[in-house]
């Protein structure tokens, strides 16, 4: 077995195992790890106890998740556009997302009838679908830089459209605070949600790695080996939509996951992506666990948006990436 491979492996999971405990454990109110073993195996309705049910166990699971769907999405996305800084949020997702969000803020009955999170579940599929309508002449015709550039415009036209309606109900702080990302309002609802849709696309997309192997390998040899390299885009497509719907409707915009953790998976394990998507998962999830707890405990009381984390990493990983390749 590949030496690289189990050491990232072991070695992300002994991290993400940790910064789960240190989730659960660490916040503005400290609770120390027997009263977590309680919460758990023997429950009183105590607040401690409370809390850890009720708040830090949904939250961590839904950071695992969500850190888990942006690795494996951003993974597939740059597979089958075989460009190494494509990410999920090329397509408008949490832009639509985000409109969906000021629209139903704006009335109280849409409110009552949806809430943030189907709004923005709702609000990221549609504009996702639109993105990829757009970027498509005909079911059998889709161009990758129609899809980028249908993305771009998208995603300007909705962010533009809810800060327009966020300035005029006064509802520009609950917007920014949606912008920013963060895990805040997660709920045993929100666990439901992430689960049941994440981890059912999650599956889908692994039958879908060697697929996206021959299409990585360019259209010619795709169509030489008996695929039709449009139609292995077009099912990856729809299959990142929903999972990174969840991710924005659970978590707000969390940025540089989908872009950074699979391009550092790929240049460790090389280009198979039956290795780099699950493995590109692990990753993910311990990523944006740490940058929760970053984001709780760096300035207690207060939350820190989790995005500035991931953008810390991000940002300098990036500007690095862009230099080797040039």
């Amino acid at each position: 077995m590949n030496k690289k491979l189990v050491f990232l492996v072991t070695s992300c999971s002994l991290f993400a195992i940790i910064g789960l405990i240190v989730a659960i454990c660490a916040g503005a109110k400290s609770i120390p790890l027997q009263t977590v073993w309680d919460s758990i195996f023997h429950y009183e309705d105590v607040l401690d106890m409370q809390l850890v049910r009720d708040v830090r166990i949904p939250r961590v699971i839904c950071t695992a998740f969500v850190g888990g769907l942006l690795g494996i999405t951003g993974a597939m996305m740059q597979g089958v556009t075989r460009n190494p800084v494509a990410e999920p949020s090329l397509m408008g997702i949490t832009q639509g997302a985000t409109f969906a969000i000021a629209l139903v803020g704006a009335s109280s009955s849409l409110y009552g009838l949806l809430g943030n999170t189907l709004a923005a579940f709702i609000g990221a599929l549609v504009s996702g679908l639109l993105v990829l309508g757009f970027s498509m002449k005909s079911a059998r015709n889709m161009n990758m830089s129609r899809l980028l550039l249908a993305g771009t415009a998208l995603s300007t036209f909705f962010i533009s459209m809810a800060t327009v309606i966020a300035l005029l109900t006064n509802k520009s702080q609950n917007l920014a605070f949606w912008i920013s990302g963060g895990f805040r309002a997660t709920t045993w609802e929100s666990v439901q949600l992430v689960i049941i849709v994440g981890g059912i696309a999650t599956i889908i997309s692994l039958f879908l790695a060697p697929k996206i192997n021959i299409v990585n390998l360019g259209e010619d040899v795709c169509i030489g080996l008996g695929q039709n390299p449009v139609r292995i885009r077009m099912q990856t497509l729809l299959l990142i939509i929903p999972m990174c719907a969840v991710c924005v409707a659970v978590a707000g915009n969390i940025a540089f996951v989908g872009l950074i953790v699979p391009h550092i998976v790929r240049k460790i394990l090389g280009q198979d992506y039956r290795v780099i998507m699950p493995v590109s998962f692990l990753c993910g999830a311990t990523l944006v666990i740490w940058a929760d707890v970053l984001a709780r405990l760096v300035n207690q009381p207060y939350e820190t948006p989790i995005g500035l984390f991931t953008s810390l990493v991000g940002v300098p990983l990036f500007i690095w990436m862009v230099r080797k390749e040039s």
